[in-house]
């Protein structure tokens, strides 16, 4: 007898093949069968007369890494179909955060992530899995190491050229969280302190994902005017380290870009991929994107941390060297310059006297208090010390389209989750936004399609291999839906709003939302790289991984074995101390 068996459904694999009649069997947390399956028995029958039945959607690129301790978290993914999310990226993870430069890591993550939970210990990734996996979630969590938070933790948030040591550490750290279980690498190019390194001391860091088929995932150097010639250096990296480059959320910012850039891009990564790079990429729903509006600043005027930053904005000297650069530059992502301070909103403001500017323009705000727009920019991001949200109008719809239709993207929210203020409506709305607007409204892309990019291209994109498809063996994670009454209900003015349509959703094979009422379930779990991970170096134990086989082969070193001790588990563990 199964467990639970979802009859009458019409099913979509995630695999992009065509929508058909079939049942499901759950058991033990998997799906058991799938098919006919009329003369089954289950311990619960469930009537899917009329709905979708599909895997769990799946969001590669979210910031929840603090989030996931808050109370009710997962309640607000669940609504929009979400299963598994993964964390940790455009290089900015919440681990390892440590050492001397730990308050400028945190002050810097802050306004993405939102704040850390008090007295955490987010050092390594494995300290984080711990504390993770001893807190309830309703939904699988993942992470990615973050690129730029580990050269943080190495070198701080100046220091463009890095020395021999420096670098070996950013190898060791990056080493650490695979062995932790990292899903991959992600890369800020757009943020400090990734956006310090050249091409060829980016290769260099990486080292360590050489060959390991290990993904690698970018927010590249620029998404405006300069965004194709970004796109030709992660190619090149991609090349150089043979292993698979996913560019997050694929853009062209500026109306004099759209149109233009983006089927450029596309045709290049896929010219890459005929000569053998595995280069794709990925795209949220929206035309409005959300980060830290120091974003809008030269990335050079970063260089020592938000802290030096609110200082030098007290320096009117500073303040004219950087409103002429703004004014001209095209070096550098220049959103104020691409998209103009009308279309740059303050969403999420730490400071309670300026919330009273969250949801207006920078353009708004400065009329209000007779300023041009440079002064009330600088003068709020001073008063804040930097810890100021954004929400910028940047991208065209057609654009999206075009990069939804691309065979090898998949969908992504880019989630925020700051710790006040106005969130994106991409936080509650990206899955529904997708479903309603672009499948049933626009018909931009099939439901087939949609699915496949939120289910099994994720998936195989972060090396998942037990999801995101409905077949027998992987993971019970599904949805139950009636697109007709899909329906996104956040808004840019009212966005902490629940989506409504997606109305059972299991996760390990258990109903976390039934009939549209949350079940309390909490079967999701922490997830890590079980295998297949790279060659590692470790404080006290050299480890022999490969691409092609699990990690088995352990080496006493002549240094003591301290805190990495605690990053071998399961098999590796048993054998070092078998054979040490």
């Amino acid at each position: 007898m199964f467990d639970y068996l979802i009859q009458n459904g019409t099913l979509i694999d995630g695999t992009g093949a065509p929508a058909a009649a079939g049942d499901v069997a759950i058991k033990d947390g998997k799906i058991a069968a799938v098919g006919d399956l009329k003369d089954a028995s289950a311990g619960t029958v469930l009537d899917a007369a009329g709905k979708y039945v599909t895997p769990g959607f799946i969001d590669i690129h979210r910031h929840a890494d603090a989030a996931l301790f808050r109370p009710h978290f997962g309640e607000l993914e669940l609504k929009q179909g979400l299963t598994t999310i993964v964390n940790g990226n455009c290089g900015l993870s919440v681990t390892p955060c440590g050492g001397r430069f730990q308050k400028e890591i945190e002050a810097y993550l802050t306004p993405v992530t939102g704040a850390l939970p008090d007295g955490a210990d987010f050092s390594s990734l494995a300290a984080y899995l711990r504390a993770a996996k001893k807190t309830p979630s309703p939904i699988h969590t993942a992470m990615l190491a973050g690129s730029g938070t580990i050269r943080a933790c190495a070198a701080g948030f100046g220091t463009p050229e890095l020395d021999a040591a420096q670098m070996a550490e950013i190898h060791r750290m990056i080493e650490q969280e695979l062995a932790a279980g990292a899903l991959g690498v992600s890369l800020g190019l757009g943020y400090a302190p990734d956006c310090f390194y050249s091409t060829e001391a980016l290769i260099e860091a990486l080292q360590p994902l050489k060959n390991s088929g290990i993904p690698i995932t970018v927010h590249m150097r620029q998404e405006g005017s300069g965004v194709v010639d970004a796109l030709r250096e992660m190619i090149a990296v991609a090349k150089a380290l043979h292993t698979p480059v996913e560019v997050s959320h694929l853009k062209s910012i500026g109306k004099a870009n759209w149109r233009k850039c983006t089927p450029e891009m596309l045709r290049l990564m896929q010219e890459a991929r005929q000569e053998g790079v595995e280069i794709a990429c990925d795209v949220y729903p929206y035309t409005a994107g959300s980060t830290q509006l120091v974003h809008v600043l030269p990335p050079e005027s970063q260089k020592g941390g938000l802290e030096v930053l609110t200082e030098n904005l007290s320096d009117p000297a500073f303040r004219k060297a950087l409103k002429a650069r703004m004014l001209t530059g095209s070096d550098f992502e220049n959103i104020s310059l691409l998209v103009g301070f009308e279309n740059i909103v303050a969403s999420s403001i730490s400071l309670e006297d300026l919330r009273k500017y969250e949801g207006q323009s920078i353009a708004a705000i400065a009329q209000q208090e007779r300023k041009e727009p440079f002064t009330a920019l600088f003068d709020l991001l001073q008063a804040a010390h930097c810890d100021v949200t954004m929400i910028d109008f940047i991208a065209d719809e057609d654009d999206i389209c075009d990069i939804l239709r691309d065979a090898y993207s998949c969908v992504i929210s880019d989630s925020t989750y700051p710790t006040t203020g106005m969130f994106h409506p991409r936080v509650y709305g990206t899955y529904t936004t997708l479903l309603e607007h672009f499948v049933r409204e626009k018909r931009a892309l099939s439901i087939e399609s949609a699915v496949h990019k939120c289910t099994g291209r994720a998936a195989k994109v972060m090396g998942l291999k037990t999801k995101g498809i409905l077949s027998p063996g992987m993971d019970a994670d599904l949805n139950l839906f009636d697109l007709s009454a899909v329906h996104t209900c956040a808004t840019y003015s009212d966005p902490a709003k629940f989506s409504t349509g997606i109305d059972t959703v299991f996760v390990a094979g258990r109903p976390a939302i039934l009939n549209g009422i949350f079940t309390g379930s909490m079967a999701g779990k922490a997830g890590r790289r079980a295998s297949r991970l790279p060659g590692v170096l470790l404080k006290g134990f050299r480890l022999i991984f490969r691409a092609d086989f699990e990690a088995k082969t352990v080496f006493k070193t002549e240094k003591p074995v301290g805190e990495s001790e605690s990053l071998l588990s399961g098999e590796n563990r048993e054998y070092a101390k078998k054979n040490l």
